[in-house]
C-alpha cells in the first residue's frame, strides 16, 4: 500500500467514524459462535465494504459499572472464542470487546482467502479504529488494547503508527515480532520482496499439528472451537502476507521506543520446535521463539516494558492449563490496577 493510498484509507476511516457517531449499532446474539451470552456487530469498513470486521462483546446488560474496557485482537488462523477470558475481565469490572478482523472467523465471506492481508497490516487499522469508536459510543472511556501473536504484532504496529489513538495501555500475548522458520528465516526478505510484485503468490506453510493438538479437547487439550475458522494445520499464505508481516516487524525493530503507552509483554518460558505433537508441546510455545519475541518486544515501549515469562505457557498463554492461567490472570489484573492508579495520579 503506497503512502498516498494509506492516507486515503485513513481519511475515509475518519469520515466513516465521524458519520457513525450517534448512529445506533445493531448488535445481534452471537449464535454463530459463543451463544446468547455474547453479541456481535458487523461493521462494513470504509476501505472495502465487502470485507467487514465483526465486533464481539459480552451482552450489554452484564453488570459492568466502570468505564474501563479491553479490546482483544486474535492471532493468525484464529478468531475470538475465549469466553473464559471475557468472563475474567467482566468479573474484574472491565467491559470486554474483541474483533474478528477481515477474512477471519465471523468476518470470513465466501470466496475470500482465509487470513490474508497482502497490502500491509495497515489494512486492519480501520477495523481497530471502528471498534474503538464503537466502544466509546458504548460508554467505555479508558481502553486497553490486547493482542495475541499476529494480533499482537498488529496491535504493536498500530500503536507505533497511530500514537494519537485513545488507548491507555497495551498487552502483548506472544506477539509475532520475529519469524520462527529456522534455516528458512533467511529467505523471508526474498519472499517479501517478491510479494511487492506477486502479492497473490500462494505459499504452503507445511503440515504441523503440535499446537492444535495441544489445544483441542479431542486430542490433548481442553478447548472446543470451530476448526473451519481455526484450522488444525495453518492455511496457505500469500507472498503479499509475508511482505505485510515482514514490513511491520522491520518497522518495529528499527524504531525502538515507538510505543508511548505502558506495555505488558508476556511470553512462554520455552519454545517447542517439533511439527508433530509431543507431551512437551502442552507446556511450551509451539509456534514462535519466545526469546526472539522478548529481544524485540522489550525495546518497543518508550519507558520500558513489564516482562512476564510464563513457565508452562502455550503459544496463546491464556489457553494454557489452569495451573498456568490462574496466576497469570492475577498478575494481569494487578498490572492493570497499577496502570489505573497511575492514570488517576497523573490527571491534572
Amino acid at each position: 500500500m503506497t503512502f498516498i493510498s494509506r492516507l486515503t484509507v485513513a481519511a475515509a476511516a475518519l469520515l466513516f467514524t465521524a458519520a457513525a457517531v450517534g448512529a445506533r449499532d445493531h448488535w445481534v446474539p452471537d449464535t454463530i459462535a459463543l451463544g446468547h451470552d455474547f453479541e456481535n456487530l458487523t461493521i462494513a469498513l470504509p476501505s472495502d465494504s465487502d470485507t467487514p470486521c465483526t465486533v464481539v462483546r459480552l451482552c450489554a446488560d452484564s453488570a459492568i459499572t466502570s468505564h474501563r474496557g479491553v479490546l482483544y485482537i486474535h492471532g493468525f488462523n484464529d478468531y475470538f472464542f475465549q469466553a473464559e477470558m471475557a468472563d475474567s475481565f467482566a468479573a474484574h469490572n472491565y467491559a470486554f470487546y474483541a474483533v474478528d478482523l477481515q477474512r477471519y472467523g465471523r468476518s470470513l465471506r465466501p470466496g475470500q482467502m482465509h487470513c490474508d492481508a497482502r497490502h500491509g497490516l495497515e489494512e486492519y487499522f480501520p477495523a481497530i479504529d471502528s471498534t474503538l469508536a464503537v466502544m466509546k459510543r458504548s460508554g467505555v472511556e479508558t481502553i486497553t488494547l490486547m493482542g495475541h501473536s499476529t494480533g499482537g504484532l498488529t496491535a504493536a504496529y498500530y500503536m507505533a503508527r497511530c500514537p494519537g489513538t485513545p488507548v491507555a495501555d497495551l498487552i502483548l500475548n506472544s506477539p509475532f515480532l520475529a519469524w520462527n522458520l529456522g534455516s528458512l528465516n533467511k529467505f523471508t526478505p526474498l519472499v517479501s520482496a517478491l510479494g511487492a510484485i506477486f502479492p497473490g503468490w500462494k505459499l504452503k506453510q507445511g503440515e504441523s499439528n503440535a499446537y492444535s493438538h495441544s489445544l483441542l479437547k479431542e486430542y490433548h487439550g481442553r478447548w472446543d472451537y470451530n476448526t473451519q475458522w481455526k484450522a488444525i494445520s495453518s492455511p496457505d499464505v500469500t507472498a503479499g502476507w509475508v511482505r505485510s508481516i515482514t514490513r511491520a516487524q522491520d518497522y518495529l525493530k528499527s524504531h525502538p521506543g515507538c510505543i508511548k503507552v505502558p506495555v505488558l509483554l508476556m511470553t512462554s518460558m520455552r519454545g517447542f520446535g517439533g511439527a508433530d505433537w509431543a507431551p512437551e508441546a502442552n507446556s511450551a510455545d509451539a509456534v514462535l521463539d519466545p526469546s526472539a519475541i522478548r529481544k524485540i518486544g522489550l525495546t518497543l515501549p518508550a519507558e520500558g516494558a513489564t516482562d512476564v515469562v510464563v513457565d508452562g505457557g502455550l503459544h496463546d498463554l491464556f489457553l494454557s492449563s489452569p495451573s498456568v492461567t490462574r496466576p497469570l490472570y492475577r498478575f494481569l489484573f494487578r498490572w492493570l490496577a497499577a496502570q489505573d492508579a497511575a492514570n488517576v495520579k497523573n490527571r491534572p
